[in-house]
C-alpha cells in the first residue's frame, strides 16, 4: 500500500476573499498562485495561497460562499491550521510583525518540543506558525521570492492541523489503522500523529475535547484538509482502501490541478486524498501566477457568465515591488 506523504493542503472559509487576499498576500507574505471558482458552485470564488511554486504541502485556500453564517468554534471540526517557518528566530520576527500590523497573537509557546506561534485573522480563523528548528521530515516549500516578507523568515508550507474529536479512542484507531499515521506523542488532551517521512509537514494533533459544544461551520472555520497521494495509480488504492474500511466517499474527482478523493472520516471531518500533480503551473506562466481568473477546461465554456456573477479582485502583483519589511 502506498502511503500518505504528508498535508497536501488546507480548505477554509472566509466572509471575504478581498480581505482574504490582503491578509495573505501582505501580511502573511504568500503568494496566490490560483484564482479560481469553486467547482461545485461557479459563483463562489476560491483562492489558493502556497509558496513560490504552488508545491504540494504549501498552500492553504478559501471559499467565500455568499450569504453563509460565521462558524462556531467547538469539538468535531478541523480548528487550526499550521504553517512552517524555517528556524526559531523566524518565530521572534513574525511576533514583532504581528504586534506591528495589529495581529492577535498568543505569543511564542512550546508545543510537542517545538516552538509554536498562534494567531487569527479578520474572522477568527485559526492558525499557528510552527518552527523547522532541528526538525527533519518531509522537504519544506520555497517562500515567495518577490513577497514581502525576508525569506529567512518566510513561511515555507504547511504545518500540522489541529482536529478536536469527542471520541478519541475511535479516530485513533481511524488515523492508524486506515490511514496509516503512528501516534508519537502526547500532552495532556493534546496528541501528536505522523506519517511517512514525518516532520512537520507529516503531521496531525488530535485534541479529545468532550467540554466544548459541537462545532459549527461558517466563515472562519475549515472545510477540509487534504494528503498528499503520489499519483493517479496510488489515489486508486485509496478509493479502494476507503471503501473497503466502510467509508462514505466521493469516489475520483479531477480537480484539474489535482485528482482528488474525499472522504467523511468522522462526525463533521472531510478529509481529501490528494495527488501531487498536474499542479499550478499549467495555464499559467509563473511570473503572473493568480493575476486572471484561471478555470478548469470543462468550465472555460462558461467564462463570461462566470465573470459576470463574481466580482472582480485585483490581484496582479507582477507590476509591483514588494520591499522586504525587516522588523
Amino acid at each position: 500500500m502506498n502511503g500518505i506523504k504528508g498535508m497536501h493542503h488546507v480548505t477554509a472559509i472566509t466572509s471575504s476573499a478581498e480581505k482574504n487576499y490582503e491578509f495573505f498576500t501582505y501580511i502573511l507574505g504568500m503568494r496566490l498562485v490560483k484564482k479560481t471558482v469553486n467547482q461545485d458552485d461557479i459563483q463562489t470564488y476560491h483562492l489558493f495561497f502556497a509558496d513560490d511554486e504552488g508545491n504540494p504541502g504549501t498552500d492553504m485556500t478559501f471559499f467565500d460562499f455568499p450569504g453563509i453564517p460565521k462558524g462556531v468554534h467547538g469539538t468535531n471540526e478541523i480548528f487550526k491550521t499550521s504553517f512552517r517557518v524555517p528556524s526559531d528566530e523566524a518565530l521572534e520576527y513574525w511576533e514583532k510583525r504581528f504586534d506591528r500590523l495589529k495581529v492577535k497573537h498568543s505569543g511564542i509557546k512550546e508545543q510537542f518540543g517545538v516552538n509554536t506561534l498562534s494567531f487569527v485573522d479578520f474572522d477568527d480563523q485559526q492558525y499557528q506558525l510552527i518552527s523547522d528548528e532541528n526538525l527533519d521530515g518531509v522537504k519544506a516549500g520555497i517562500p515567495w521570492k518577490t513577497g514581502p516578507v525576508p525569506l529567512e523568515f518566510a513561511i515555507t508550507g504547511l504545518g500540522p492541523i489541529h482536529v478536536r474529536v469527542d471520541n478519541f479512542d475511535y479516530f485513533k484507531k481511524m488515523m492508524e489503522t486506515v490511514l496509516q499515521f503512528k501516534e508519537i506523542d502526547q500532552e495532556g488532551s493534546l496528541h501528536l500523529f505522523e506519517v511517512g517521512e514525518g516532520g512537520n509537514g507529516a503531521r496531525v494533533i488530535v485534541e479529545y475535547n468532550t467540554i466544548l459544544p459541537q462545532a459549527r461551520q461558517g466563515f472562519g472555520t475549515v472545510h477540509h484538509a487534504a494528503f498528499r497521494v503520489e499519483d493517479r495509480d496510488v489515489l486508486e488504492e485509496w478509493i479502494e482502501r476507503m471503501a473497503k474500511f466502510g467509508f462514505r466517499t466521493s469516489g475520483y474527482v479531477n480537480r484539474f490541478f489535482f485528482e482528488s478523493l474525499y472522504a467523511n472520516v468522522a462526525p463533521q471531518i472531510l478529509f481529501e486524498f490528494a495527488t501531487d500533480g498536474p499542479g499550478f503551473m499549467g495555464d499559467e506562466p509563473y511570473e503572473t501566477l493568480g493575476e486572471k481568473l484561471s478555470l478548469p477546461p470543462f468550465l472555460e465554456a462558461k467564462r463570461e457568465e462566470i465573470e459576470d456573477m463574481v466580482r472582480p479582485i485585483d490581484t496582479v502583483r507582477s507590476t509591483k515591488t514588494f520591499e522586504k519589511e525587516y522588523e
